[in-house]
């Protein structure tokens, strides 16, 4: 088995992908802002993170496989690791794929960070419940940090009206029995771990399939399970969707089996590098009694919403969010007062905005192409700060900033007023004068 800090001495910077390096850099300054990495050259920062190895003896370096992994191209990688390949596939039950998407369709990277974010896109599109897209790419993460690369039949993500199941080479390095309650981890590929846990991804801790459990046990869907396949050297962690064997209330089978509804976002039109997804679905409160069903489940999800990684860090209450109208219409008018560019040609530019950002109001899910659309079409109109957008839109501050307007900087569509000040307290976004001109 390949060793991931392996340095591929004949593997340069040309050998990687830039603009997913871009991605993975923006990612960190969003999460790290002040830290000193951010202001480093491209191969410094490569060789901070793991990416990049020197070999002390001979003064050679070059990228390592954990770097080749996350940041090269599929064409690249298997020149190293014939075996690698990566696939996401759904069904409706029958034996054809509706959609399906592969490490080697050549319309992105193929790497696994870019696939990473494709499928929790993808998975935030058809989970509406945060707490279950959560559990998934808690689950995904922990698929690509254990796999061993060098094994055959790929990484696959598979998902069926009533179950997902995550399949990848490699068999566990602990016993199959302590995999939902263990606290340590043993790492196949402890710099990949790097790499995805500097974002905030992941842990070391060995507590992600543990945290999955604990969600599920909550929804009342059947134990996650996990199978090892010894002949061919491959682990299967199967997620299923349906509830255990107990009476569920009305108002709780409200709560836990709201169907999904289409989201309008075909498979195929996945921009690359989305961004993290927003948390701007209200999670109802479980057993809010106290002689309600199994309240230790709910401390424990409560304990685990307050982890660092946990996709709920946020508030998870939107009328306490900045997002509620009637606690951010005062301040909002307040700094309209403050700014003298409130009108268009002599028009109520709030009305004008309210009426262009309606459709995101009254659709909790759009697709991203929608939103960036809205978000485009009201920064024509005037520049707009971050809370500006968050009560236009009614979605929380974070969730529009990185799943939108990050992703709108990097495509050149939107610029910053102070682009030297990313921290500018009067910080807004503009649309982009060359697309104006045009």
């Amino acid at each position: 088995m390949l060793q991931d800090n392996l340095i591929l001495e004949h593997y340069g910077l040309n050998e990687l992908n830039f603009d997913t390096i871009k991605s993975y850099r923006d990612r960190f300054a969003e999460v790290k802002p002040a830290h000193p990495w951010n202001a480093l050259e491209t191969k410094e920062f490569l060789y901070k993170v793991g990416a990049w190895g020197k070999v002390r003896d001979t003064h050679k370096e070059g990228v390592t496989l954990a770097g080749l992994l996350l940041f090269s191209e599929e064409r690249i990688i298997t020149e190293v690791l014939p075996q690698y390949f990566l696939e996401y596939r759904e069904s409706k039950g029958d034996e054809e794929w509706t959609e399906r998407f592969t490490s080697q369709d050549g319309t992105w990277s193929g790497n696994i960070f870019d696939f990473y974010f494709h499928i929790h896109e993808i998975v935030r599109n058809n989970e509406p419940q945060p707490s279950i897209a959560s559990s998934l790419t808690e689950a995904l993460i922990n698929m690509l940090i254990h796999a061993d690369y060098n094994g055959e039949g790929g990484v696959i993500l598979e998902k069926q009206p009533s179950h997902y199941v995550f399949s990848n080479p490699g068999l566990l390095l602990v016993p199959t029995d302590s995999v939902f309650s263990n606290t340590v981890s043993q790492l196949r590929n402890p710099n990949i771990v790097k790499l995805f846990s500097l974002l905030g991804l992941c842990e070391r801790s060995g507590s992600g399939l543990k945290k999955v459990k604990q969600n599920w046990s909550l929804h009342h869907y059947k134990k996650p399970s996990i199978d090892q396949d010894v002949s061919m050297h491959r682990t299967v962690v199967t997620l299923s969707m349906s509830t255990q064997e107990r009476q569920v209330g009305s108002s709780e089978k409200d709560i836990y089996h709201t169907p999904a509804t289409d989201s309008g976002n075909n498979f195929k039109s996945v921009e690359k590098y989305q961004n993290l997804p927003e948390n701007n679905v209200e999670i109802d409160s479980y057993n809010k009694n106290g002689d309600s069903y199994n309240k230790d489940l709910l401390e424990e999800l409560n304990s685990y919403n307050k982890e660092e990684n946990c996709y709920n860090s946020e508030l998870n209450s939107y009328n306490n969010n900045v997002n509620s109208y009637n606690s951010y219409q005062s301040s909002y008018n307040k700094e309209q007062e403050d700014d003298s560019s409130n009108s268009v040609n002599g028009e109520d530019i709030d009305t004008k905005l309210w009426d262009i950002a309606a459709l995101a109001r009254e659709k909790k899910r759009l697709s991203p192409n929608q939103m960036e659309h809205i978000i485009l079409e009201l920064c024509k109109e005037k520049p707009l700060m971050l809370k500006e957008f968050a009560y236009l839109l009614e979605r929380t501050p974070d969730g529009v900033r990185n799943n939108y307007l990050t992703k709108l900087l990097r495509k050149g569509q939107l610029q910053l007023k102070y682009p030297n000040q990313p921290n500018h307290p009067k910080q807004a976004y503009l649309f982009h004068k060359k697309d104006i001109e045009k």
